[in-house]
Formats: C-alpha cells, sequence, structure tokens
C-alpha cells in the first residue's frame, strides 16, 4: 500500500515537472492554463480508478459453511434442563451479559440469575465458558 501511494506522489511530481517544461518551451502561447488542469485531472482519475481496482481485487471473500444442527433431546431431558434454562443457556452462548438476557426474555435479573446457577448445576460447570462448551459437546446449543 505504501509503494503505490510512494509511486502515486513521485508520478506526480514528474508529471507536474513535465508540464511545466512543455509549458515553457512549446505551448506558452498555445494552451491556456484549463487545459493543463483538466490533463493533470484526467491522470490522476485514471491512476485513482487503476489503483481502486486493485485493492478492490486484492479482497477475499469468506465462505460460510452451515451445519444442520440437531438437538439432543435425550440429553436435555436426563438433564432436566427446562426450555427457559435452554432460552438462558443459548443467550449465554451468544455472548450476552445476564441483564440483556433478563431484558431479551422479559424475566428479572435475579430468574436469570437463577437458571444459571442451575445450568452450572446440572451441567457441572462452574463459568459460563464451560457451561457453553459442555452444552455444544451436548448437542443442546450449536
Amino acid at each position: 500500500m505504501t509503494r503505490t501511494i510512494v509511486i502515486y506522489g513521485l508520478s506526480m511530481a514528474a508529471l507536474l515537472f513535465l508540464l511545466k517544461m512543455l509549458e515553457y518551451r512549446f505551448f506558452v502561447r498555445d494552451l491556456s492554463l484549463e487545459i493543463y488542469v483538466g490533463a493533470v485531472a484526467l491522470l490522476f482519475v485514471l491512476i485513482g480508478v487503476w489503483a481502486g481496482g486493485k485493492i478492490i481485487g486484492k479482497r477475499r471473500t469468506t465462505v460460510i459453511v452451515q451445519r444442520k444442527f440437531h438437538l439432543n433431546e435425550d440429553e436435555l431431558r436426563r438433564l432436566e434442563i427446562s426450555q427457559r434454562e435452554l432460552q438462558v443457556l443459548q443467550l449465554m452462548a451468544e455472548g450476552f451479559s445476564n441483564q440483556e438476557i433478563a431484558d431479551k426474555l422479559f424475566i428479572s435479573l435475579s430468574t436469570v440469575k437463577t437458571h444459571t446457577a442451575n445450568l452450572f448445576s446440572k451441567l457441572d460447570s462452574r463459568r459460563r465458558t464451560q457451561a457453553v462448551q459442555k452444552a455444544k459437546e451436548l448437542s443442546l446449543i450449536q
């Protein structure tokens, strides 16, 4: 990127030098200043379009492959995780805070904390990240 800027700057300086030389030698009487400005503007528009094409051409496309998710209902019943606890667990996995979970589910903050404590107990974990990891391993969440 820096190389392109340096080349662009040097070409602009060389072009202006060339135009000044031509102005003094040949075209002083024939061409007006507007033609010079127009020629320089046209040249830099073309260089800008070329540089933009180079930069945009380097973009990478990311392909996202989605796998079909099947909820493990047997494990859900075995652990006795309620639907509301499952919703809380899913929102925890998405990175929401307890207050944001409470706002999304229209429940109180203390209810979210109760559900979280129940999930920690049922999933045998001490932290949110452990609970989310275990839930993913058991196919309870994506």
